[in-house]
């Protein structure tokens, strides 16, 4: 879809960007706001959220996409400044990694918490406002991890399978009545969550502005999923039907069967600090 179309069709709606003070929602938060639409981030992190709103010249309010209160204050100050929610962005999330065996309990009931119950959380209180009106659109950022498991990814892996199986479920109930949901599937992309680990072999990693790109495609021509890139999407159809000597000769070779384990923690120190906090 070219730029000017794309434009045509995002242009004053309302979105709302969950997580959206750095990364993959800030720079959907600025896509869209330079497309024309009205836009209105969230972030636990209320001093980024902050600097991200001036810099983006946007509204930023906090938000625990954990919490249903404060939920459900984002969506409510969303419409107080912008009006009725168009399209609810369910980007907030985070990364642990590491062997299954290491990961503590806490560190998993969050990394759920975020990534699973944040979006079924957020989609749920949407509907609610939704669909009465008839209209809008939920836009869930899950990951090619949803549909690719990797050792030492196992606990994201889950969480964003379940974000894709929710999001297509849910698609289904609400289609014959007016909402649009889906699901926005990035590939390896340059951000904090990837920070301390290698790019697998012969793949490029992403700019954030790129998987931004997918979404706004998204927002003006509504679909059940999006891979970013497109392409990857033919590969990962094809390599469900590969036989498993053939799937960990390819994860070997590309170097899937280790980045997520030989992790350089000094590297991530900062993030995981991060996201095992309040912050």
């Amino acid at each position: 879809m070219n730029a000017a179309k794309r434009r045509e069709l995002v242009s004053g709606k309302v979105v709302a960007i969950t997580g959206a003070a750095r990364g993959i929602g800030f720079a959907t938060a600025r896509a869209a706001r330079q497309a024309g639409a009205q836009v209105v981030i969230g972030d636990i992190d209320t001093v980024a959220a902050e600097k991200a709103g001036i810099d983006l010249d946007v509204p930023a309010l906090p938000l625990n996409v954990t919490e249903r209160g404060s939920f459900d204050a984002f969506l409510d100050g969303v419409e107080s400044a912008c009006g009725p929610i168009d399209v609810l962005i369910n980007n907030a999330g985070i990364m642990p990694l590491g062997p299954v065996d290491e990961v503590g309990d806490a560190e998993a009931v969050r990394c759920v918490d975020v990534n699973l119950h944040g979006v079924m959380l957020g989609t749920k209180l949407a509907l609610r406002r939704m669909l009465p009106r008839g209209r809008g659109q939920i836009i869930n950022i899950a990951s090619i991890a949803g549909v690719t498991p990797a050792p030492g990814l196992a606990l994201y892996n889950a969480s964003k399978a379940g974000v894709v199986a929710f999001t297509e479920a849910t698609r289904m109930e609400v289609r014959d009545r007016g909402i649009q949901v889906g699901a926005v599937l990035p590939s390896f992309t340059s951000t904090e969550l990837t920070s301390g680990t290698t790019t697998p072999k012969g793949q490029r990693s992403l700019d954030p502005s790129e998987v931004a790109s997918g979404v706004l495609d998204m927002i003006a021509r509504p679909r059940p999923q999006l891979t970013v890139p497109r392409a990857l999407a033919v590969a990962v159809r094809l390599g469900a039907f590969y036989p498993e000597r053939l799937k960990r000769a390819i994860y070997h070779r590309v170097g899937v069967d280790s980045i997520f384990l030989e992790v350089d923690r000094t590297a991530r120190a900062a993030y995981d600090a991060r996201i095992h906090g309040d912050r």
